[in-house]
């Protein structure tokens, strides 16, 4: 079965990428999910306009994600977020919230989509997030979580 993904599924590709699966697999898990959709001649044009708009908002390039990268770990980022007493914060600290923090540490933006939390930050404090810049490139960078 061909698929069209219109999100990044990990491990099979990106979205706009047209894969071949197998029929239960696109069937019963990415098209319920909206990780993709059947694919048609007419969809492929939609598939386009994906891999268009994922290229508009991607790195350029390697050597650009690595000087990103060197901007994003020469530091800790400060992300200001409501904090009540004793430190505990009014709901987590968001990916949204994180890439905002982030693009104006690194003068780029950021896709929310490209950070990967382990666990949801809920304190404030010192803590540690991964951001894939680009498909060999990814930064750690440490996040100091501050009452705004």
């Amino acid at each position: 079965m061909k698929i069209i993904l219109t999100q990044e599924v990990e491990n099979l590709g990106a979205a706009g990428d047209v894969v071949e699966v197998k029929d239960g697999y696109g069937r019963n898990y990415l098209i319920p999910r909206g990780f993709g959709i059947r694919w048609t001649r007419g969809a492929q044009a939609q598939a386009d306009s994906i891999k268009a708009a994922r290229s508009a908002r991607a790195v350029r390039d390697e050597a650009h994600a690595a000087e990103i990268k060197a901007k994003l770990e020469g530091s800790p980022v400060d992300v200001k977020v409501k904090a009540g007493q004793g430190g505990r914060l009014f709901g987590a600290v968001t990916a949204a919230d994180i890439a905002a923090a982030l693009g104006e540490a690194a003068g780029e933006s950021i896709d929310k989509r490209t950070i990967v939390l382990g666990n949801p930050i809920k304190a404030l404090g010192s803590h540690a997030v991964s951001v894939k810049l680009h498909d060999e490139v990814s930064a750690a960078v440490a996040l100091n979580v501050i009452p705004a």
